[in-house]
Protein backbone atom coordinates (compact mmCIF):
# COMPACT_ATOMS: atom_id res chain seq x y z
CA UNK A 1 0.00 0.00 0.00
CA UNK A 2 1.13 3.44 -0.89
CA UNK A 3 -0.25 4.61 2.87
CA UNK A 4 -2.66 3.15 5.54
CA UNK A 5 -5.64 1.77 5.17
CA UNK A 6 -8.59 4.63 7.44
CA UNK A 7 -11.81 4.21 8.23
CA UNK A 8 -12.35 6.71 5.62
CA UNK A 9 -11.22 4.74 3.30
CA UNK A 10 -13.57 1.56 4.19
CA UNK A 11 -16.36 4.05 4.92
CA UNK A 12 -16.42 5.23 1.18
CA UNK A 13 -15.31 2.07 -0.24
CA UNK A 14 -18.51 0.80 1.75
CA UNK A 15 -20.52 3.71 0.44
CA UNK A 16 -19.35 3.05 -3.60
CA UNK A 17 -20.02 -1.02 -3.04
CA UNK A 18 -23.76 -0.21 -1.56
CA UNK A 19 -24.56 2.65 -4.44
CA UNK A 20 -23.53 -0.23 -6.96
CA UNK A 21 -26.26 -2.60 -5.26
CA UNK A 22 -28.65 -0.05 -4.73
CA UNK A 23 -28.49 0.63 -8.59
CA UNK A 24 -28.58 -2.66 -9.63
CA UNK A 25 -31.80 -3.19 -7.37
CA UNK A 26 -33.34 -0.25 -8.76
CA UNK A 27 -32.18 -1.42 -12.22
CA UNK A 28 -33.76 -4.87 -12.15
CA UNK A 29 -37.06 -2.91 -11.01
CA UNK A 30 -37.12 -1.05 -14.27
CA UNK A 31 -36.11 -3.83 -16.28
CA UNK A 32 -38.95 -5.59 -14.83
CA UNK A 33 -41.60 -3.39 -15.63
CA UNK A 34 -40.18 -2.59 -19.26
CA UNK A 35 -40.21 -6.58 -19.92
CA UNK A 36 -44.29 -6.09 -18.91
CA UNK A 37 -44.85 -3.65 -21.28
CA UNK A 38 -42.60 -5.70 -23.90
CA UNK A 39 -45.10 -8.10 -23.65
CA UNK A 40 -47.76 -6.75 -24.61
CA UNK A 41 -46.37 -5.93 -28.15
CA UNK A 42 -46.51 -8.10 -31.05
CA UNK A 43 -42.97 -8.10 -31.69
CA UNK A 44 -41.00 -10.83 -29.90
CA UNK A 45 -37.40 -9.16 -30.57
CA UNK A 46 -38.24 -6.61 -27.38
CA UNK A 47 -38.81 -9.11 -25.58
CA UNK A 48 -35.51 -10.95 -26.20
CA UNK A 49 -33.70 -7.37 -25.49
CA UNK A 50 -35.16 -6.78 -22.19
CA UNK A 51 -34.54 -10.22 -20.78
CA UNK A 52 -31.19 -10.00 -21.47
CA UNK A 53 -30.76 -6.55 -20.36
CA UNK A 54 -32.04 -7.78 -16.67
CA UNK A 55 -29.45 -10.33 -17.21
CA UNK A 56 -26.41 -7.35 -18.32
CA UNK A 57 -27.26 -4.19 -16.44
CA UNK A 58 -27.70 -4.87 -12.81
CA UNK A 59 -24.42 -7.03 -13.13
CA UNK A 60 -22.83 -4.09 -14.63
CA UNK A 61 -24.30 -2.18 -12.00
CA UNK A 62 -22.62 -4.13 -9.41
CA UNK A 63 -19.39 -4.24 -10.87
CA UNK A 64 -19.14 -0.91 -10.89
CA UNK A 65 -19.98 0.01 -7.58
CA UNK A 66 -16.66 -3.02 -6.95
CA UNK A 67 -14.24 -0.71 -8.77
CA UNK A 68 -15.46 2.04 -7.21
CA UNK A 69 -14.57 0.95 -3.73
CA UNK A 70 -11.07 -0.67 -5.20
CA UNK A 71 -10.58 2.86 -6.32
CA UNK A 72 -10.77 4.54 -3.40
CA UNK A 73 -8.69 1.68 -0.97
CA UNK A 74 -5.08 2.52 -1.17
CA UNK A 75 -3.94 -0.46 -2.91
CA UNK A 76 -0.81 -1.20 -4.64
CA UNK A 77 -0.46 -0.73 -8.31
CA UNK A 78 -0.46 -4.35 -8.93
CA UNK A 79 -3.41 -5.59 -6.66
CA UNK A 80 -5.13 -2.31 -8.18
CA UNK A 81 -4.21 -3.59 -11.86
CA UNK A 82 -5.51 -7.27 -11.16
CA UNK A 83 -8.56 -6.28 -9.24
CA UNK A 84 -9.30 -4.00 -12.94
CA UNK A 85 -8.58 -7.00 -14.99
CA UNK A 86 -10.99 -9.17 -13.24
CA UNK A 87 -13.73 -7.23 -12.91
CA UNK A 88 -13.73 -6.03 -16.38
CA UNK A 89 -13.03 -9.52 -17.35
CA UNK A 90 -16.52 -10.79 -15.43
CA UNK A 91 -17.84 -7.90 -17.04
CA UNK A 92 -17.02 -9.13 -20.55
CA UNK A 93 -18.31 -12.47 -19.54
CA UNK A 94 -21.53 -11.42 -18.61
CA UNK A 95 -21.72 -8.93 -21.49
CA UNK A 96 -21.21 -11.68 -23.87
CA UNK A 97 -23.59 -14.28 -22.42
CA UNK A 98 -26.25 -11.66 -22.41
CA UNK A 99 -25.40 -10.74 -26.42
CA UNK A 100 -25.42 -14.18 -27.40
CA UNK A 101 -28.89 -14.73 -25.55
CA UNK A 102 -30.08 -11.59 -27.72
CA UNK A 103 -28.63 -12.40 -31.16
CA UNK A 104 -29.57 -15.97 -30.64
CA UNK A 105 -33.37 -14.71 -29.84
CA UNK A 106 -33.69 -12.60 -32.68
CA UNK A 107 -32.62 -15.35 -35.10
CA UNK A 108 -35.07 -17.84 -33.79
CA UNK A 109 -37.75 -14.82 -34.15
CA UNK A 110 -36.68 -13.95 -37.37
CA UNK A 111 -36.76 -18.02 -38.74
CA UNK A 112 -40.30 -18.57 -37.26
CA UNK A 113 -41.73 -15.08 -38.77
CA UNK A 114 -40.04 -16.79 -41.97
CA UNK A 115 -41.12 -20.02 -41.44
CA UNK A 116 -44.80 -19.23 -40.35
CA UNK A 117 -44.75 -21.98 -38.10
CA UNK A 118 -44.08 -22.76 -34.05
CA UNK A 119 -40.72 -24.75 -34.92
CA UNK A 120 -37.32 -23.27 -34.79
CA UNK A 121 -34.75 -24.16 -37.69
CA UNK A 122 -32.09 -24.43 -34.38
CA UNK A 123 -28.88 -24.65 -37.10
CA UNK A 124 -28.96 -20.78 -37.58
CA UNK A 125 -29.69 -19.88 -33.47
CA UNK A 126 -26.96 -22.22 -32.60
CA UNK A 127 -24.26 -20.54 -35.37
CA UNK A 128 -24.85 -17.12 -34.14
CA UNK A 129 -24.37 -18.09 -30.60
CA UNK A 130 -21.39 -19.96 -31.04
CA UNK A 131 -19.98 -16.84 -33.32
CA UNK A 132 -20.73 -14.41 -30.52
CA UNK A 133 -19.22 -16.62 -27.63
CA UNK A 134 -16.21 -16.88 -29.54
CA UNK A 135 -15.73 -12.88 -29.97
CA UNK A 136 -16.19 -12.26 -26.26
CA UNK A 137 -13.71 -15.22 -25.66
CA UNK A 138 -11.36 -13.60 -27.75
CA UNK A 139 -11.99 -10.45 -26.30
CA UNK A 140 -11.30 -11.62 -22.70
CA UNK A 141 -7.42 -12.64 -24.07
CA UNK A 142 -6.55 -9.74 -25.27
CA UNK A 143 -7.92 -7.89 -21.94
CA UNK A 144 -5.89 -10.08 -20.16
CA UNK A 145 -2.61 -9.57 -22.85
CA UNK A 146 -2.39 -12.64 -24.14
CA UNK A 147 -1.72 -11.94 -28.16
CA UNK A 148 -4.70 -13.73 -30.41
CA UNK A 149 -2.54 -13.91 -33.34
CA UNK A 150 -0.69 -17.57 -32.73
CA UNK A 151 -3.82 -19.11 -31.29
CA UNK A 152 -5.48 -17.99 -34.58
CA UNK A 153 -2.91 -19.13 -36.49
CA UNK A 154 -2.96 -22.29 -34.32
CA UNK A 155 -6.50 -22.79 -35.10
CA UNK A 156 -6.07 -22.52 -38.86
CA UNK A 157 -3.85 -25.31 -39.16
CA UNK A 158 -5.70 -27.23 -36.75
CA UNK A 159 -9.04 -26.55 -38.49
CA UNK A 160 -7.96 -27.96 -41.78
CA UNK A 161 -6.96 -31.27 -39.90
CA UNK A 162 -9.86 -30.88 -37.98
CA UNK A 163 -12.00 -30.68 -41.59
CA UNK A 164 -10.13 -33.24 -42.65
CA UNK A 165 -11.45 -35.89 -40.19
CA UNK A 166 -15.18 -34.25 -40.05
CA UNK A 167 -15.84 -34.31 -43.68
CA UNK A 168 -19.29 -36.12 -42.69
CA UNK A 169 -20.55 -33.57 -39.98
CA UNK A 170 -19.28 -30.41 -42.04
CA UNK A 171 -21.30 -31.77 -45.42
CA UNK A 172 -24.50 -31.97 -42.65
CA UNK A 173 -23.90 -28.35 -41.64
CA UNK A 174 -23.25 -26.64 -44.89
CA UNK A 175 -25.99 -28.41 -46.44
CA UNK A 176 -28.18 -27.67 -43.82
CA UNK A 177 -27.11 -23.98 -44.53
CA UNK A 178 -28.18 -24.52 -48.05
CA UNK A 179 -31.52 -26.16 -47.47
CA UNK A 180 -32.36 -23.75 -45.34
CA UNK A 181 -30.66 -20.30 -47.30
CA UNK A 182 -32.37 -21.30 -50.65
CA UNK A 183 -36.00 -21.15 -48.68
CA UNK A 184 -36.73 -25.37 -50.61
CA UNK A 185 -37.63 -26.35 -47.31
CA UNK A 186 -38.66 -24.79 -43.79
CA UNK A 187 -39.71 -26.21 -40.73
CA UNK A 188 -43.67 -26.86 -40.84
CA UNK A 189 -43.60 -28.12 -44.31
CA UNK A 190 -44.92 -31.93 -45.15
CA UNK A 191 -42.41 -33.30 -47.82
CA UNK A 192 -42.17 -36.86 -49.44
CA UNK A 193 -38.34 -38.15 -50.16
CA UNK A 194 -38.02 -40.28 -53.02
CA UNK A 195 -36.40 -42.81 -50.67
CA UNK A 196 -40.21 -43.34 -49.77
CA UNK A 197 -39.86 -41.29 -45.89
CA UNK A 198 -42.78 -38.16 -45.92
CA UNK A 199 -44.00 -36.20 -43.76
CA UNK A 200 -43.76 -32.81 -41.58
CA UNK A 201 -40.56 -30.90 -41.14
CA UNK A 202 -40.32 -30.74 -37.42
CA UNK A 203 -36.33 -29.20 -37.06
CA UNK A 204 -33.17 -28.68 -38.80
CA UNK A 205 -30.09 -28.49 -36.47
CA UNK A 206 -26.58 -28.68 -37.70
CA UNK A 207 -26.52 -32.34 -38.35
CA UNK A 208 -30.20 -33.71 -39.25
CA UNK A 209 -33.46 -32.75 -40.07
CA UNK A 210 -36.11 -34.44 -37.97
CA UNK A 211 -39.45 -35.24 -40.08
CA UNK A 212 -42.79 -36.19 -38.03
CA UNK A 213 -44.89 -38.38 -40.01
CA UNK A 214 -48.37 -38.70 -39.94
CA UNK A 215 -48.19 -41.61 -37.54
CA UNK A 216 -46.55 -38.99 -34.93
CA UNK A 217 -43.29 -40.75 -35.44
CA UNK A 218 -40.63 -39.09 -36.05
CA UNK A 219 -37.67 -39.56 -38.94
CA UNK A 220 -34.52 -38.40 -38.78
CA UNK A 221 -32.50 -38.15 -42.27
CA UNK A 222 -29.31 -36.72 -42.35
CA UNK A 223 -28.81 -33.47 -44.29
CA UNK A 224 -26.50 -34.19 -46.91
CA UNK A 225 -28.91 -37.30 -47.40
CA UNK A 226 -31.93 -34.77 -48.02
CA UNK A 227 -29.88 -32.53 -50.10
CA UNK A 228 -29.32 -35.22 -52.32
CA UNK A 229 -32.51 -36.66 -52.72
CA UNK A 230 -35.38 -36.11 -55.06
CA UNK A 231 -38.19 -34.39 -52.76
CA UNK A 232 -41.55 -33.09 -53.35
CA UNK A 233 -42.93 -30.43 -50.90
CA UNK A 234 -46.48 -30.34 -50.92
CA UNK A 235 -46.61 -26.54 -49.46
CA UNK A 236 -44.46 -24.78 -51.76
CA UNK A 237 -45.59 -22.57 -53.42
CA UNK A 238 -48.91 -22.66 -51.87
CA UNK A 239 -50.39 -24.73 -48.97
CA UNK A 240 -53.33 -25.55 -50.97
CA UNK A 241 -53.67 -28.37 -53.09
CA UNK A 242 -56.15 -30.22 -55.53
CA UNK A 243 -56.61 -34.31 -55.13
CA UNK A 244 -58.05 -36.91 -58.02
CA UNK A 245 -60.40 -39.06 -57.02
CA UNK A 246 -61.34 -42.00 -59.68
CA UNK A 247 -65.17 -42.60 -60.23
CA UNK A 248 -67.54 -44.36 -63.03
CA UNK A 249 -70.78 -45.23 -63.53
CA UNK A 250 -72.72 -47.40 -65.59
CA UNK A 251 -73.02 -46.88 -69.35
CA UNK A 252 -76.78 -46.80 -68.81
CA UNK A 253 -76.56 -43.23 -66.23
CA UNK A 254 -77.78 -40.18 -68.17
CA UNK A 255 -74.16 -38.65 -67.49
CA UNK A 256 -75.85 -35.03 -67.45
CA UNK A 257 -78.00 -35.96 -64.55
CA UNK A 258 -74.26 -37.86 -62.75
CA UNK A 259 -72.42 -34.77 -63.69
CA UNK A 260 -75.09 -32.08 -62.04
CA UNK A 261 -75.53 -34.72 -59.14
CA UNK A 262 -71.65 -34.81 -58.46
CA UNK A 263 -71.03 -31.00 -58.10
CA UNK A 264 -73.79 -30.78 -55.81
CA UNK A 265 -72.21 -33.09 -53.61
CA UNK A 266 -68.46 -32.07 -53.91
CA UNK A 267 -69.72 -28.03 -53.47
CA UNK A 268 -71.39 -29.57 -50.00
CA UNK A 269 -68.27 -31.23 -49.27
CA UNK A 270 -66.25 -28.40 -49.67
CA UNK A 271 -68.63 -26.12 -47.55
CA UNK A 272 -68.62 -28.77 -44.61
CA UNK A 273 -66.02 -30.46 -43.94
CA UNK A 274 -63.06 -28.84 -42.36
CA UNK A 275 -59.85 -28.53 -43.87
CA UNK A 276 -61.39 -28.43 -47.99
CA UNK A 277 -61.52 -24.77 -49.71
CA UNK A 278 -64.92 -23.42 -49.74
CA UNK A 279 -64.59 -21.52 -52.92
CA UNK A 280 -63.04 -24.48 -54.94
CA UNK A 281 -65.03 -24.81 -58.33
CA UNK A 282 -66.26 -28.88 -58.26
CA UNK A 283 -64.52 -30.41 -61.59
CA UNK A 284 -65.61 -32.97 -63.24
CA UNK A 285 -63.99 -34.73 -66.43
CA UNK A 286 -64.87 -37.79 -68.08
CA UNK A 287 -62.13 -39.40 -70.03
CA UNK A 288 -62.56 -43.43 -70.24
CA UNK A 289 -65.06 -46.36 -71.29
CA UNK A 290 -64.17 -48.90 -69.47
CA UNK A 291 -65.12 -52.52 -69.76
CA UNK A 292 -67.97 -52.09 -67.56
CA UNK A 293 -68.18 -48.06 -66.60
CA UNK A 294 -67.71 -44.82 -67.85
CA UNK A 295 -64.95 -43.54 -66.02
CA UNK A 296 -64.67 -39.99 -65.18
CA UNK A 297 -62.16 -37.67 -62.38
CA UNK A 298 -63.45 -35.38 -59.74
CA UNK A 299 -60.68 -33.29 -58.46
CA UNK A 300 -61.04 -31.51 -55.06
CA UNK A 301 -59.48 -28.94 -53.11
CA UNK A 302 -57.69 -29.30 -49.69
CA UNK A 303 -56.24 -26.98 -47.42
CA UNK A 304 -53.21 -28.76 -46.75
CA UNK A 305 -51.77 -32.53 -47.87
CA UNK A 306 -52.78 -34.14 -44.47
CA UNK A 307 -56.41 -32.51 -44.71
CA UNK A 308 -57.03 -34.78 -48.60
CA UNK A 309 -57.39 -37.89 -46.24
CA UNK A 310 -60.06 -36.78 -44.31
CA UNK A 311 -62.23 -35.03 -47.15
CA UNK A 312 -61.90 -38.30 -49.34
CA UNK A 313 -63.74 -40.52 -46.97
CA UNK A 314 -66.51 -37.94 -46.23
CA UNK A 315 -66.75 -37.31 -50.12
CA UNK A 316 -67.21 -40.87 -50.66
CA UNK A 317 -69.61 -41.69 -48.36
CA UNK A 318 -71.63 -38.83 -49.33
CA UNK A 319 -71.43 -39.44 -53.08
CA UNK A 320 -72.21 -42.83 -52.49
CA UNK A 321 -75.18 -42.40 -50.54
CA UNK A 322 -76.31 -39.65 -53.02
CA UNK A 323 -76.06 -41.99 -55.91
CA UNK A 324 -78.31 -44.37 -54.43
CA UNK A 325 -80.37 -42.15 -53.60
CA UNK A 326 -80.39 -40.77 -57.11
CA UNK A 327 -80.41 -44.05 -58.91
CA UNK A 328 -77.06 -43.47 -60.47
CA UNK A 329 -75.55 -47.36 -60.37
CA UNK A 330 -71.77 -48.00 -59.66
CA UNK A 331 -71.44 -51.09 -61.25
CA UNK A 332 -68.90 -53.89 -60.40
CA UNK A 333 -65.90 -55.21 -62.47
CA UNK A 334 -67.21 -58.07 -65.03
CA UNK A 335 -65.70 -60.24 -67.44
CA UNK A 336 -66.57 -63.08 -70.08
CA UNK A 337 -65.62 -66.65 -68.90
CA UNK A 338 -66.21 -68.79 -71.99
CA UNK A 339 -66.88 -72.75 -70.65
CA UNK A 340 -65.91 -75.05 -73.54
CA UNK A 341 -67.46 -78.65 -73.38
CA UNK A 342 -66.17 -80.53 -76.77
CA UNK A 343 -67.05 -78.14 -79.56
CA UNK A 344 -69.91 -76.10 -77.89
CA UNK A 345 -68.81 -72.45 -76.34
CA UNK A 346 -71.13 -71.20 -73.46
CA UNK A 347 -70.40 -68.01 -72.67
CA UNK A 348 -71.38 -66.59 -69.39
CA UNK A 349 -71.14 -63.20 -67.06
CA UNK A 350 -69.06 -63.30 -63.84
CA UNK A 351 -68.26 -60.66 -61.30
CA UNK A 352 -64.74 -60.08 -60.62
CA UNK A 353 -61.37 -57.77 -59.80
CA UNK A 354 -60.14 -57.97 -63.30
CA UNK A 355 -57.58 -55.49 -65.60
CA UNK A 356 -59.29 -53.96 -68.52
CA UNK A 357 -58.64 -56.44 -71.85
CA UNK A 358 -58.06 -59.40 -69.61
CA UNK A 359 -59.49 -63.00 -71.12
CA UNK A 360 -59.89 -65.98 -68.96
CA UNK A 361 -61.24 -69.33 -70.34
CA UNK A 362 -62.08 -72.61 -68.58
CA UNK A 363 -61.95 -75.78 -70.60
CA UNK A 364 -63.65 -78.85 -69.81
CA UNK A 365 -62.74 -82.07 -72.12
Amino acid sequence: MNRALTVDDLLFAGIALASGLLAAFALRILLRWLGGHADRTRWSGDDVIVHALRAVVPWAAVVGGAAGAAAVLPLTRTVQHHTNQVLTVLLIFVATVSAARVVAGLVRSVTQSRSGVAGSATIFVNITRILVLAIGFLVVLQTLGISIAPLLTALGVGGLAVALALQDTLANLFAGIHILASKTVQPGDYIRLSSGEEGYVEDINWRQTTIRNLSNNLVVIPNGQLAKANMTNFMRPEEQLTILLQVGVAYDSDLEHVERVTNEVIAETMRDVEGAVPDHEPIIRFHTFGDSRIGFTVILGVGEFSDQYRIKHEFIKRLHKRYRAEGIRIPAPARTVTLQQGAVAIPQQRTGEIEPGEMTSVRFD
